[in-house]
């Protein structure tokens, strides 16, 4: 008897342990099925917070610079253009009619420092399904070991050439290595061929990135590029203090075109103290370069007289049905910079690929990765459609525009040259990362 009780309350307990496990269905779990889509991580059957109380919930992580970092003046901007991507997402129906889109609850500071970003992802990994942004080339390089390992996918901001090698990360647009020969191809049509070119920028994965597209374009090119004189390497203020060692090394050389890719800030010191000092060449800027406040600097002159830079696509108050969206999404009312853009425009692969997930029936962290090769992104005219299946020569977007600053723009820059591609870029074997990894 004491043994037939003791099995009855070994039964409760199992019982009781399944009907625990029902009512879970859809939450922060392992692979529940909740309806006929499969979920495991990062999905509730709670609405998001001040959410439509009909719809389950997708959380998304964003680890981004905002606060004290480099990038801050961008990332800030980066951060509320994908606050309200995803908020017309929502307004429309949501993801599959049934989920809606949370970035706010665990958007993290990464600082532009990798062991920072790694902190971060770690404390809001347990929670999220995907990343709607991960900030930074060294800090995404820092966590990708680990988002692979869990099934993560990322929308970068950044534009690292060996993003098109990953399965994880949801590029868009150009690499700056290809950036930086459509920069120095357009230069050359615009001013003449020049006699020596020079890359200034920050170490690691960006702005080597940048200098190795320097050196490729030199190499095509023929035209003088020795790395002891002209691959100069700085770092931001907040380390270097500022940029006299790399102005000194411009003055030194006298290179007829400087390829920039640092922050907006050490762009504007590099560029107004040269200027400053006699230095007549032309400066072609990363589009993290740039940030329409730099016009009311000091050195505003040099940088109207002396700068221009690429961009992966239109800024603010372009024609396509995205800028238009956009815009409205913010009431007709400009944001500080094109950083309002970017986010806006790099949170459409990330659509795409929950959408697909969801109409496989498997919103599993397993399943969204899946769904990357199946998806052809529509970027409503900001970008040409694109997918990630394929050989990256064959993948990769090799289009920019050139832009420069102006004052009479609604965000401080405007179109100088539409979508082309200069010769140097298209016929560049992109066959692995121009510049490696860490």
């Amino acid at each position: 008897m004491a043994g037939m009780g003791k099995n009855r309350i070994l039964v409760a307990v199992a019982v009781l342990a399944l009907v625990l496990t029902a009512c879970q269905g859809g939450e922060t779990g392992g692979g529940s099925e909740a309806g006929d889509v499969k979920v495991d991580i990062g999905v509730t059957t709670e609405p998001c917070p001040g959410g439509n109380a009909e719809r389950d919930c997708i959380y998304l992580g964003v680890l981004s610079d905002l606060t004290e970092g480099p990038f801050r003046a961008l990332a800030v901007p980066i951060t509320d253009g994908q606050k309200a991507f995803w908020k017309r997402v929502n307004d429309q129906g949501g993801i599959g009619g049934r989920y809606e889109v949370n970035i706010e609850t665990y958007t993290r500071d990464n600082k532009y420092n990798p062991q920072e970003h790694v902190a971060k992802y770690r404390e809001i990994e347990p929670n999220i399904l995907a990343l709607a942004q991960t900030l930074g080339t060294p800090p995404t390089l820092a966590g990708l070991p680990l988002y692979k390992e869990s099934d993560i996918i990322a929308a970068p901001a950044s534009w690292w050439s060996g993003w098109e090698f990953e399965d994880v990360i949801l590029e868009s647009g150009y690499s700056y290595c290809t950036e930086a020969m459509n920069g120095l191809d357009w230069a050359t049509g615009e001013f003449g061929k020049p006699g020596t070119v020079m890359a200034v920028h920050y170490p690691g994965d960006y702005g080597g990135d940048s200098a190795a597209g320097v050196a490729e374009w030199a190499k095509v090119n023929g035209v003088d590029f020795q790395a002891s004189a002209h691959d100069v390497q700085t770092t931001p203020n907040a380390q270097a203090g500022n940029q006299d060692a790399a102005v000194e090394k411009i003055l030194r050389a006298d290179p007829d075109v400087v390829m920039v890719a640092t922050g907006p800030a050490e762009m504007a010191e590099i560029v107004g103290k040269a200027a400053a000092q006699g230095f007549e060449g032309r400066f072609v800027g990363s589009v993290p370069t740039y940030n329409p406040a730099l016009l009311k600097s000091e050195a505003a002159p040099a940088i109207k007289a002396l700068y221009h830079f690429v961009a992966p696509w239109g800024p603010w108050g372009s024609d396509t049905p995205a800028h238009q969206a956009m815009e409205q999404a913010a009431g007709g009312k400009a944001p500080a910079n094109d950083g309002y853009t970017f986010g806006w425009i790099w949170s459409y692969p990330l659509k795409a690929v929950l959408e697909r997930a969801v109409q496989n029936g498997d919103l599993t962290r397993a399943g969204v990765r899946a769904a990357v090769t199946q998806v052809t992104v529509d970027y409503e005219g900001a970008l040409p459609d694109k997918t990630y299946s394929g050989e990256p020569n064959q993948t990769t977007v090799r289009q920019a525009l050139i832009v420069k600053p102006d004052e009479s723009a609604p965000l401080g820059s405007s179109v100088h040259k539409d979508f082309f591609v200069g010769p140097t870029a298209e016929k560049f074997d992109f066959t692995k990362p121009c510049v490696a990894a860490g």
